[in-house]
Protein backbone atom coordinates (compact mmCIF):
# COMPACT_ATOMS: atom_id res chain seq x y z
CA UNK A 1 0.00 0.00 0.00
CA UNK A 2 1.30 3.45 -0.93
CA UNK A 3 2.07 5.84 1.94
CA UNK A 4 -0.39 8.54 2.91
CA UNK A 5 0.95 12.06 2.30
CA UNK A 6 0.38 13.24 5.90
CA UNK A 7 1.66 10.11 7.64
CA UNK A 8 3.62 11.15 10.75
CA UNK A 9 1.61 14.35 11.33
CA UNK A 10 -0.48 14.47 14.50
CA UNK A 11 -3.49 16.78 14.94
CA UNK A 12 -4.98 17.70 18.31
CA UNK A 13 -8.53 18.24 17.12
CA UNK A 14 -10.76 20.41 19.33
CA UNK A 15 -13.21 21.16 16.51
CA UNK A 16 -16.84 20.17 16.45
CA UNK A 17 -19.98 20.34 14.30
CA UNK A 18 -19.40 21.00 10.58
CA UNK A 19 -16.59 23.04 9.06
CA UNK A 20 -13.98 22.27 11.71
CA UNK A 21 -14.69 18.56 11.76
CA UNK A 22 -14.59 18.39 7.96
CA UNK A 23 -11.24 20.22 7.93
CA UNK A 24 -9.63 17.66 10.20
CA UNK A 25 -11.36 14.81 8.32
CA UNK A 26 -9.47 15.92 5.21
CA UNK A 27 -6.20 15.80 7.14
CA UNK A 28 -7.08 12.40 8.63
CA UNK A 29 -8.09 10.89 5.30
CA UNK A 30 -4.71 11.97 3.98
CA UNK A 31 -3.02 10.03 6.78
CA UNK A 32 -2.60 12.41 9.72
CA UNK A 33 -3.19 10.97 13.20
CA UNK A 34 -6.19 13.10 14.14
CA UNK A 35 -7.10 12.86 17.81
CA UNK A 36 -10.54 14.30 18.40
CA UNK A 37 -10.87 15.72 21.90
CA UNK A 38 -14.48 15.39 23.05
CA UNK A 39 -16.53 15.39 26.21
CA UNK A 40 -19.65 13.52 27.21
CA UNK A 41 -20.49 16.62 29.25
CA UNK A 42 -20.79 18.69 26.07
CA UNK A 43 -21.32 16.49 23.04
CA UNK A 44 -20.37 17.44 19.53
CA UNK A 45 -23.79 18.47 18.20
CA UNK A 46 -23.39 16.22 15.18
CA UNK A 47 -23.34 13.13 17.41
CA UNK A 48 -27.02 13.83 18.04
CA UNK A 49 -27.88 14.74 14.45
CA UNK A 50 -29.96 12.70 12.02
CA UNK A 51 -29.81 10.38 10.17
CA UNK A 52 -29.26 7.59 12.71
CA UNK A 53 -28.36 4.06 11.70
CA UNK A 54 -31.58 1.98 11.46
CA UNK A 55 -33.46 4.97 12.89
CA UNK A 56 -32.08 4.25 16.38
CA UNK A 57 -30.84 7.38 18.10
CA UNK A 58 -27.47 7.26 19.87
CA UNK A 59 -24.23 9.20 20.25
CA UNK A 60 -22.40 6.64 18.11
CA UNK A 61 -25.10 6.19 15.46
CA UNK A 62 -25.22 9.46 13.53
CA UNK A 63 -24.37 9.10 9.85
CA UNK A 64 -23.78 12.85 9.66
CA UNK A 65 -21.19 12.71 12.43
CA UNK A 66 -19.62 9.57 10.99
CA UNK A 67 -18.96 11.05 7.57
CA UNK A 68 -17.41 14.21 9.06
CA UNK A 69 -15.14 12.27 11.40
CA UNK A 70 -13.65 9.37 9.49
CA UNK A 71 -9.97 8.51 10.06
CA UNK A 72 -9.93 9.93 13.60
CA UNK A 73 -9.39 8.69 17.13
CA UNK A 74 -11.61 9.96 19.97
CA UNK A 75 -10.46 10.94 23.44
CA UNK A 76 -12.84 12.22 26.09
CA UNK A 77 -11.46 14.88 28.44
CA UNK A 78 -13.33 17.11 30.85
CA UNK A 79 -11.61 20.41 30.17
CA UNK A 80 -13.43 22.01 33.10
CA UNK A 81 -11.07 20.12 35.40
CA UNK A 82 -7.45 21.07 36.01
CA UNK A 83 -6.35 17.49 35.32
CA UNK A 84 -8.26 17.44 32.03
CA UNK A 85 -6.59 20.66 30.93
CA UNK A 86 -3.20 19.27 31.93
CA UNK A 87 -3.75 16.15 29.82
CA UNK A 88 -4.89 18.31 26.87
CA UNK A 89 -1.71 20.37 27.11
CA UNK A 90 0.40 17.22 27.16
CA UNK A 91 -1.41 15.99 24.06
CA UNK A 92 -0.89 19.34 22.34
CA UNK A 93 2.82 19.25 23.17
CA UNK A 94 3.07 15.99 21.22
CA UNK A 95 1.15 17.27 18.21
CA UNK A 96 2.02 19.13 15.03
CA UNK A 97 -1.32 20.86 14.50
CA UNK A 98 -3.97 22.20 16.88
CA UNK A 99 -7.39 22.95 15.43
CA UNK A 100 -10.51 24.56 16.90
CA UNK A 101 -13.59 26.37 15.60
CA UNK A 102 -14.77 28.02 18.82
CA UNK A 103 -15.49 31.70 19.32
CA UNK A 104 -12.39 33.75 20.22
CA UNK A 105 -11.29 33.35 23.83
CA UNK A 106 -12.71 29.86 24.39
CA UNK A 107 -9.44 27.99 24.07
CA UNK A 108 -7.74 30.57 26.28
CA UNK A 109 -10.13 29.67 29.11
CA UNK A 110 -8.63 26.18 29.11
CA UNK A 111 -5.03 27.37 28.90
CA UNK A 112 -4.91 26.25 25.27
CA UNK A 113 -4.77 29.54 23.39
CA UNK A 114 -2.09 30.02 20.77
CA UNK A 115 0.36 31.92 22.97
CA UNK A 116 0.16 29.29 25.71
CA UNK A 117 0.52 26.46 23.21
CA UNK A 118 3.47 28.13 21.50
CA UNK A 119 5.28 28.21 24.83
CA UNK A 120 4.95 24.42 24.99
CA UNK A 121 5.51 23.72 21.28
CA UNK A 122 7.22 26.62 19.46
CA UNK A 123 6.77 25.08 16.00
CA UNK A 124 3.06 24.32 16.39
CA UNK A 125 0.68 25.02 13.51
CA UNK A 126 -2.42 26.39 15.19
CA UNK A 127 -5.63 26.93 13.20
CA UNK A 128 -8.62 28.79 14.62
CA UNK A 129 -11.87 28.81 12.61
CA UNK A 130 -14.33 31.21 14.20
CA UNK A 131 -17.18 32.80 12.28
CA UNK A 132 -15.70 36.30 11.99
CA UNK A 133 -12.05 35.68 12.85
CA UNK A 134 -10.05 36.81 15.84
CA UNK A 135 -10.26 40.56 15.27
CA UNK A 136 -12.84 43.19 14.36
CA UNK A 137 -16.01 44.54 15.98
CA UNK A 138 -17.97 41.30 15.38
CA UNK A 139 -15.24 38.82 16.33
CA UNK A 140 -17.26 37.44 19.25
CA UNK A 141 -20.49 36.94 17.31
CA UNK A 142 -21.89 33.41 17.26
CA UNK A 143 -23.00 31.72 14.08
CA UNK A 144 -23.46 28.57 12.04
CA UNK A 145 -23.54 27.91 8.30
CA UNK A 146 -27.00 29.45 8.03
CA UNK A 147 -25.78 32.67 9.65
CA UNK A 148 -22.68 32.80 7.46
CA UNK A 149 -24.78 32.38 4.35
CA UNK A 150 -26.90 35.30 5.45
CA UNK A 151 -24.20 37.83 6.40
CA UNK A 152 -22.07 37.12 3.31
CA UNK A 153 -24.90 37.67 0.82
CA UNK A 154 -25.16 34.03 -0.24
CA UNK A 155 -28.75 33.73 1.00
CA UNK A 156 -29.73 36.91 -0.83
CA UNK A 157 -28.89 35.24 -4.14
CA UNK A 158 -30.64 31.91 -3.48
CA UNK A 159 -34.29 31.47 -4.42
CA UNK A 160 -36.91 32.80 -6.80
CA UNK A 161 -37.12 36.50 -7.70
CA UNK A 162 -40.57 37.06 -6.20
CA UNK A 163 -40.06 35.07 -3.00
CA UNK A 164 -38.04 35.32 0.20
CA UNK A 165 -34.39 34.24 0.24
CA UNK A 166 -34.31 30.44 0.28
CA UNK A 167 -30.73 29.73 1.24
CA UNK A 168 -28.83 26.72 -0.02
CA UNK A 169 -30.89 24.00 1.68
CA UNK A 170 -27.96 23.02 3.87
CA UNK A 171 -25.17 24.81 5.69
CA UNK A 172 -23.15 25.19 2.50
CA UNK A 173 -20.26 27.13 4.09
CA UNK A 174 -19.66 24.18 6.45
CA UNK A 175 -19.31 21.67 3.64
CA UNK A 176 -17.29 23.32 0.89
CA UNK A 177 -15.53 26.70 1.20
CA UNK A 178 -14.50 26.76 4.84
CA UNK A 179 -13.02 23.28 5.40
CA UNK A 180 -11.18 23.29 2.09
CA UNK A 181 -9.67 26.73 2.68
CA UNK A 182 -8.67 25.82 6.24
CA UNK A 183 -7.12 22.49 5.24
CA UNK A 184 -5.16 24.21 2.47
CA UNK A 185 -3.87 26.78 4.95
CA UNK A 186 -2.73 24.02 7.32
CA UNK A 187 -0.87 22.27 4.51
CA UNK A 188 0.81 25.53 3.52
CA UNK A 189 1.85 26.17 7.14
CA UNK A 190 3.22 22.63 7.48
CA UNK A 191 5.28 23.13 4.35
CA UNK A 192 6.59 26.42 5.73
CA UNK A 193 7.50 24.67 8.99
CA UNK A 194 9.32 21.92 7.13
CA UNK A 195 11.44 24.52 5.32
CA UNK A 196 12.06 26.92 8.20
CA UNK A 197 11.27 25.11 11.44
CA UNK A 198 8.72 27.81 12.28
CA UNK A 199 5.13 27.24 13.28
CA UNK A 200 2.41 29.85 12.97
CA UNK A 201 -1.11 30.90 13.85
CA UNK A 202 -3.81 30.54 11.17
CA UNK A 203 -6.82 32.80 11.65
CA UNK A 204 -9.68 31.59 9.43
CA UNK A 205 -12.73 33.85 9.49
CA UNK A 206 -15.36 31.53 8.07
CA UNK A 207 -17.32 34.32 6.43
CA UNK A 208 -14.38 35.12 4.15
CA UNK A 209 -14.03 31.83 2.24
CA UNK A 210 -17.80 32.01 1.73
CA UNK A 211 -17.54 35.51 0.28
CA UNK A 212 -14.84 34.29 -2.10
CA UNK A 213 -17.48 32.18 -3.88
CA UNK A 214 -19.56 35.24 -4.71
CA UNK A 215 -17.02 36.82 -7.05
CA UNK A 216 -19.37 37.57 -9.99
CA UNK A 217 -21.89 39.34 -7.75
CA UNK A 218 -19.17 41.41 -6.07
CA UNK A 219 -17.56 42.29 -9.40
CA UNK A 220 -20.92 43.23 -10.92
CA UNK A 221 -21.49 45.74 -8.14
CA UNK A 222 -17.88 46.96 -8.29
CA UNK A 223 -17.94 47.53 -12.04
CA UNK A 224 -21.56 48.41 -12.66
CA UNK A 225 -23.04 49.46 -9.33
CA UNK A 226 -25.66 46.75 -9.78
CA UNK A 227 -26.84 44.61 -6.86
CA UNK A 228 -27.37 41.03 -8.00
CA UNK A 229 -30.82 39.62 -7.27
CA UNK A 230 -32.33 36.16 -7.05
CA UNK A 231 -32.91 34.56 -10.46
CA UNK A 232 -33.89 31.00 -9.46
CA UNK A 233 -32.48 28.50 -11.95
CA UNK A 234 -32.04 31.02 -14.74
CA UNK A 235 -28.79 32.57 -15.88
CA UNK A 236 -28.08 36.12 -17.00
CA UNK A 237 -25.92 34.79 -19.83
CA UNK A 238 -28.80 33.34 -21.79
CA UNK A 239 -31.59 30.81 -22.18
CA UNK A 240 -32.57 28.06 -21.89
CA UNK A 241 -30.88 27.48 -18.56
CA UNK A 242 -32.83 25.65 -15.87
CA UNK A 243 -34.39 22.49 -14.51
CA UNK A 244 -37.17 20.81 -16.48
CA UNK A 245 -39.53 17.90 -15.76
CA UNK A 246 -39.01 14.44 -17.25
CA UNK A 247 -40.78 11.08 -17.17
CA UNK A 248 -41.59 9.68 -13.72
CA UNK A 249 -42.60 11.16 -10.40
CA UNK A 250 -40.48 14.17 -9.37
CA UNK A 251 -37.82 13.46 -11.99
CA UNK A 252 -36.03 16.37 -13.65
CA UNK A 253 -33.17 17.31 -15.90
CA UNK A 254 -30.88 20.33 -15.58
CA UNK A 255 -29.67 21.71 -18.91
CA UNK A 256 -28.08 24.81 -20.34
CA UNK A 257 -28.08 25.60 -24.05
CA UNK A 258 -27.81 29.40 -24.46
CA UNK A 259 -25.66 29.42 -27.61
CA UNK A 260 -26.95 28.75 -31.12
CA UNK A 261 -24.96 25.53 -31.57
CA UNK A 262 -26.19 24.09 -28.29
CA UNK A 263 -29.75 25.18 -29.09
CA UNK A 264 -29.68 23.39 -32.44
CA UNK A 265 -28.32 20.25 -30.76
CA UNK A 266 -31.12 20.44 -28.18
CA UNK A 267 -33.72 20.72 -30.93
CA UNK A 268 -32.20 17.72 -32.70
CA UNK A 269 -32.40 15.51 -29.61
CA UNK A 270 -35.89 16.62 -28.56
CA UNK A 271 -37.31 16.30 -32.09
CA UNK A 272 -39.60 19.22 -31.32
CA UNK A 273 -40.52 21.13 -34.51
CA UNK A 274 -42.78 23.45 -32.54
CA UNK A 275 -39.70 24.85 -30.78
CA UNK A 276 -37.74 25.20 -34.01
CA UNK A 277 -40.58 26.98 -35.80
CA UNK A 278 -41.45 29.43 -33.02
CA UNK A 279 -40.05 32.82 -34.03
CA UNK A 280 -39.76 33.83 -30.37
CA UNK A 281 -36.91 31.37 -30.06
CA UNK A 282 -35.14 32.11 -33.36
CA UNK A 283 -32.08 33.77 -31.82
CA UNK A 284 -30.18 33.77 -28.54
CA UNK A 285 -31.42 37.27 -27.78
CA UNK A 286 -35.00 36.33 -28.55
CA UNK A 287 -34.82 33.23 -26.40
CA UNK A 288 -33.62 35.31 -23.47
CA UNK A 289 -36.33 37.92 -24.01
CA UNK A 290 -39.00 35.18 -24.02
CA UNK A 291 -37.42 32.92 -21.42
CA UNK A 292 -40.69 32.28 -19.55
CA UNK A 293 -42.46 31.07 -22.66
CA UNK A 294 -39.36 29.10 -23.64
CA UNK A 295 -39.21 27.33 -20.26
CA UNK A 296 -42.88 26.37 -20.50
CA UNK A 297 -42.55 25.02 -24.05
CA UNK A 298 -39.33 23.21 -23.25
CA UNK A 299 -40.89 21.60 -20.16
CA UNK A 300 -43.63 20.08 -22.31
CA UNK A 301 -40.97 18.47 -24.51
CA UNK A 302 -38.63 17.18 -21.82
CA UNK A 303 -41.56 15.63 -19.94
CA UNK A 304 -41.72 12.98 -22.70
CA UNK A 305 -38.19 11.74 -22.04
CA UNK A 306 -36.26 9.76 -19.43
CA UNK A 307 -33.92 12.10 -17.55
CA UNK A 308 -30.83 9.89 -17.67
CA UNK A 309 -31.18 8.93 -21.33
CA UNK A 310 -31.93 12.49 -22.37
CA UNK A 311 -28.86 13.77 -20.50
CA UNK A 312 -26.63 11.20 -22.22
CA UNK A 313 -27.90 12.11 -25.69
CA UNK A 314 -27.44 15.83 -25.01
CA UNK A 315 -23.95 15.33 -23.61
CA UNK A 316 -23.00 13.37 -26.73
CA UNK A 317 -23.75 16.51 -28.77
CA UNK A 318 -21.94 18.86 -26.40
CA UNK A 319 -24.92 20.20 -24.48
CA UNK A 320 -24.47 20.70 -20.74
CA UNK A 321 -27.05 18.45 -19.10
CA UNK A 322 -27.49 16.11 -16.17
CA UNK A 323 -30.35 14.29 -14.44
CA UNK A 324 -31.43 15.73 -11.09
CA UNK A 325 -30.49 12.85 -8.81
CA UNK A 326 -31.71 12.09 -5.32
CA UNK A 327 -29.64 10.54 -2.54
CA UNK A 328 -30.38 6.98 -3.63
CA UNK A 329 -29.30 7.79 -7.18
CA UNK A 330 -26.04 9.30 -6.03
CA UNK A 331 -25.18 6.47 -3.65
CA UNK A 332 -26.38 3.44 -5.59
CA UNK A 333 -26.82 4.29 -9.26
CA UNK A 334 -24.26 6.93 -10.25
CA UNK A 335 -21.89 5.04 -12.55
CA UNK A 336 -19.29 7.84 -12.52
CA UNK A 337 -18.93 7.87 -8.73
CA UNK A 338 -18.85 4.07 -8.71
CA UNK A 339 -16.11 4.01 -11.34
CA UNK A 340 -13.97 6.44 -9.38
CA UNK A 341 -14.45 4.56 -6.13
CA UNK A 342 -15.92 7.58 -4.40
CA UNK A 343 -17.88 5.60 -1.81
CA UNK A 344 -15.79 3.85 0.84
CA UNK A 345 -17.35 1.24 3.13
CA UNK A 346 -15.87 0.64 6.58
CA UNK A 347 -16.93 -1.53 9.52
CA UNK A 348 -18.09 0.66 12.41
CA UNK A 349 -18.01 -0.88 15.92
CA UNK A 350 -21.68 -0.10 16.59
CA UNK A 351 -23.30 0.67 13.24
CA UNK A 352 -21.64 -2.09 11.25
CA UNK A 353 -20.89 -1.50 7.57
CA UNK A 354 -21.11 2.25 6.96
CA UNK A 355 -20.44 4.43 3.94
CA UNK A 356 -18.08 7.41 3.73
CA UNK A 357 -17.21 10.03 1.15
CA UNK A 358 -13.74 9.60 -0.28
CA UNK A 359 -11.67 12.71 -0.88
CA UNK A 360 -12.39 14.22 -4.30
CA UNK A 361 -8.67 14.68 -5.01
CA UNK A 362 -6.84 11.60 -6.28
CA UNK A 363 -3.08 11.79 -5.72
CA UNK A 364 -1.33 9.31 -7.98
CA UNK A 365 1.72 8.72 -5.77
CA UNK A 366 0.35 9.30 -2.27
CA UNK A 367 -3.42 8.71 -2.34
CA UNK A 368 -5.66 9.31 0.62
CA UNK A 369 -8.98 7.84 1.66
CA UNK A 370 -10.98 7.21 4.84
CA UNK A 371 -8.79 4.69 6.64
CA UNK A 372 -10.83 4.06 9.78
CA UNK A 373 -14.52 4.52 10.64
CA UNK A 374 -15.71 7.38 12.79
CA UNK A 375 -14.79 6.74 16.42
CA UNK A 376 -17.13 5.87 19.24
CA UNK A 377 -17.28 8.57 21.88
CA UNK A 378 -14.02 8.22 23.83
CA UNK A 379 -13.15 4.98 22.05
CA UNK A 380 -9.41 5.66 22.06
CA UNK A 381 -8.99 7.46 25.38
CA UNK A 382 -7.04 4.70 27.10
CA UNK A 383 -5.04 3.93 23.96
CA UNK A 384 -3.91 7.53 23.48
CA UNK A 385 -3.13 8.09 27.15
CA UNK A 386 -0.99 4.95 27.22
CA UNK A 387 0.78 5.45 23.89
CA UNK A 388 1.37 9.19 23.85
CA UNK A 389 1.33 10.26 27.50
CA UNK A 390 2.78 7.04 28.99
CA UNK A 391 0.09 6.73 31.65
CA UNK A 392 -0.32 3.41 33.42
CA UNK A 393 -3.66 1.55 33.59
CA UNK A 394 -3.88 2.48 37.27
CA UNK A 395 -3.38 6.17 36.56
CA UNK A 396 -6.02 6.05 33.85
CA UNK A 397 -8.49 4.34 36.16
CA UNK A 398 -7.88 6.97 38.82
CA UNK A 399 -8.48 9.81 36.35
CA UNK A 400 -11.68 8.18 35.21
CA UNK A 401 -12.88 7.82 38.78
CA UNK A 402 -12.21 11.53 39.33
CA UNK A 403 -14.42 12.46 36.33
CA UNK A 404 -11.51 13.72 34.26
CA UNK A 405 -12.04 11.35 31.32
CA UNK A 406 -15.62 12.18 30.41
Amino acid sequence: MKPFPLAGIRVADFTWIGAGSYTTKILGDFGADVIKVESAERLDTLRDAKPFKDGVRGVNRSGYFADRNSSKRSVTLNLKTAAGQRLARQLVARSDVVANNFTPGTMEKFGLGYEAVREMKPDIVYVSMSMHGQTGPEANYLGYGLTMGAVTGLHHLCGLPDQQPAGTGTNFPDHVPNPTHAAFAVLAALRHRRRTGEGQFIDVAQIEPTISLLGPAVLDYTANGRVAERVGNRHLAGAPHGVYPTQGHDRWIALSAPGDAAWQALLQVLEAPELAQDTRFASATARWQHCEALDAALARCTALHDAGQLAQRLQALGVSAGPVQDAADVLLRDSQLQARGHWVYLDHPEMGRTVYNALPARLSRTPGLPNRPAPLLGQHTDEVLRELLALTPGEIDALRAQGVLQ
